[in-house]
C-alpha cells in the first residue's frame, strides 16, 4: 500500500474542501492520497473536510443555480471548484418519483417516493461514486482506471474512463449476467472475469495493488475508496433538496458493502450540521437478498460483527458475501431506530414487477431487493406507513433481464385479424 506521511492537511493536491483522510475507527488523520486503511489500526479512512461556514440560505441558492447533476454540491464534495468544466459523465440529479400508484398498494398513506438513478448515465448509481473517483485519480496522476466489480461498477468505470481519457481494466465474477458483462466490455476497455464470486475478485484487485503490475492504477474502489465512497452523499442531497429541503422520515436502501447506506446517513448528517435542512429524526433501512444477507442476519440476531457468507441469490449486484461497511450498517441502522431485513429471490422478481406495474418504472434485482424489503417491513409494522417513505432503486431492469424473463412475456400470440384477436380472449 503506498504510504502518505501523517498531516492535517494536503498543500499539494486540489480536492476542494477536503482537508484530508480521518480514520473511522482511531480517528488519525492523513494527508489526501491513494490509501484507504489506517497505518495505526488498518481501520478504514474517509474524506474530512472543511465545510462552508457562513449563511445556510447563500449556500442553498448557490446550489440550486448550480448545473444539474452532481456537480452543484461541488462545494460539500472532494473535487475542484472546476469540476463541472473537466470531461465527465456528470451524472445525479436523477428523479424522485412521488409513487402513488405504488403508496395505494402497499397501504401508504404519508407519502412514498421512489428515487430512479436508472437515469444516470450508465442507469446505475455507480456513476456517482466513479465520478467522484476520477477526481481523484487525476489528482494523484493515475493513468489507469480499474475497480472489482459485480457488474454496474465495471460498466461505470469503463464509461467514464472513455470519457475522462483515461485507460480501464476491470475485474469481474466470470457468471455475471450477460447485459452486465455487454455493457461494460462495450466501452474499449479491458474486461477480465476472475473465476470466483465477487469477494475472489476484490482479494485480487488487493494483491494486484501491491505489485509492481498494479503501479499507476487507480481502483476506484480499494485505493480510491475514500473518494469514490462520497458521491453516494449526492443521493442524500438531492432527495432533501427534491424534498423542499427536508429530511425524510424513513429511506430504504439496498445494502452490498454497505458504503452507500453509511455514506447516504453522512450526507443527512452534514446536510443538518450546515443548516440546510431541519434537525429532526429520519430513521434508515437496509435491504439484502436472503442469499446473501450476513447484514440482515448480524442485525436480526442483535450482533455487532458481521459473519461471511457465501452468495447464492439473482440479486448479483448486491452479493458481496463479506461487506466492508457492514458493521457500520448495523450501528446507523440501531441508532436511528430503523433495520435491516432481506427477502427471498421470488420476492424479489415479484417485487420488480410490482413497481413496473405501479409506476413503470424497470428496476433491477437491487432495486426489487429494496422494494420487496420495503413491502415486508410496511406489512409488518416496523415501517410506518403514516410517514414520508423514500425508496432507493439503485439500477435498470435491462441489466437483469434473466432475473424476470421465465415469468414475463406476450399475453399472446394471434394471427393478424380481427377474429384472431376475440378468440384470444383480449376485447
Amino acid at each position: 500500500m503506498q504510504t502518505v506521511a501523517t498531516t492535517d492537511s494536503a498543500d499539494t493536491v486540489d480536492l476542494g474542501p477536503a482537508s484530508g483522510l480521518s480514520c473511522r475507527e482511531c480517528g488519525e488523520r492523513f494527508a489526501l492520497g491513494p490509501i484507504f486503511a489506517c497505518e495505526a489500526c488498518f481501520g478504514p479512512l474517509e474524506v474530512a473536510y472543511d465545510l462552508p461556514s457562513g449563511d445556510a440560505e447563500e449556500l442553498r441558492k448557490r446550489i440550486e443555480s448550480g448545473p444539474e447533476n452532481i456537480w452543484r454540491y461541488a462545494p460539500l464534495l472532494p473535487v475542484p471548484a472546476d469540476v463541472a468544466s473537466k470531461p465527465n459523465l456528470n451524472p445525479g440529479f436523477t428523479k424522485l418519483v412521488q409513487a402513488d400508484n405504488l403508496a395505494r398498494e402497499l397501504g401508504v398513506t404519508g407519502g412514498l417516493w421512489v428515487k430512479d438513478d436508472s437515469g444516470n448515465p450508465t442507469h446505475s448509481f455507480k456513476d456517482r461514486v466513479v465520478a467522484q473517483a476520477i477526481e481523484a485519480a487525476r489528482a494523484f496522476g493515475f493513468t489507469t482506471l480499474s475497480c472489482s466489480s459485480t457488474g454496474n461498477l465495471a460498466g461505470a468505470v469503463g464509461a467514464a474512463a472513455a470519457r475522462a481519457g483515461f485507460r480501464s481494466c476491470v475485474f469481474i465474477p466470470h457468471d455475471l449476467e450477460q447485459g452486465k458483462v455487454v455493457m461494460a466490455a462495450v466501452y474499449g476497455g479491458e474486461l477480465v472475469g476472475i473465476e470466483g464470486n465477487y469477494d475472489d475478485v476484490n482479494r485480487f484487485c488487493s494483491e494486484l495493488i501491491g505489485d509492481p503490475a498494479g503501479e499507476g492504477w487507480g481502483f476506484v474502489n480499494v485505493n480510491l475508496r475514500p473518494y469514490y465512497a462520497e458521491g453516494s452523499k449526492t443521493l442524500a442531497y438531492e432527495i432533501c433538496e427534491q424534498l423542499g429541503w427536508r429530511l425524510p422520515d424513513q429511506i430504504v436502501i439496498p445494502i452490498a458493502s454497505g458504503s452507500q447506506l453509511t455514506k447516504i446517513d453522512k450526507g443527512l448528517q452534514e446536510l443538518i450540521k450546515l443548516g440546510l435542512v431541519e434537525d429532526r429524526p429520519y430513521k434508515i433501512f437496509g435491504a439484502q437478498a436472503e442469499g446473501c444477507s450476513p447484514v440482515s442476519v448480524a442485525f436480526k440476531a442483535g450482533h455487532d460483527v458481521v459473519r461471511p457468507q457465501k452468495p447464492d441469490t439473482i440479486a448479483k449486484s448486491l452479493a458481496i458475501g463479506n461487506p466492508a461497511d457492514g458493521p457500520y450498517v448495523l450501528d446507523i441502522c440501531r441508532r436511528t431506530g430503523g433495520a435491516v431485513e432481506d427477502v427471498t429471490d421470488e420476492e424479489i422478481v415479484e417485487a420488480i414487477k410490482l413497481l413496473a406495474r405501479t409506476e413503470g418504472i424497470f428496476t433491477e434485482t437491487a432495486g426489487g431487493t429494496t422494494l420487496g424489503v420495503a413491502k415486508k417491513l410496511i406489512e409488518a409494522g416496523v415501517i410506518d406507513p403514516a410517514l414520508t417513505t423514500v425508496v432507493v432503486n439503485t439500477g435498470d431492469g435491462l441489466k437483469t433481464l434473466d432475473a424476470v424473463a421465465p415469468t414475463t412475456g406476450m399475453s399472446a400470440v394471434i394471427r393478424p385479424n380481427l377474429d384472431s384477436f376475440r378468440e384470444a380472449g383480449l376485447v
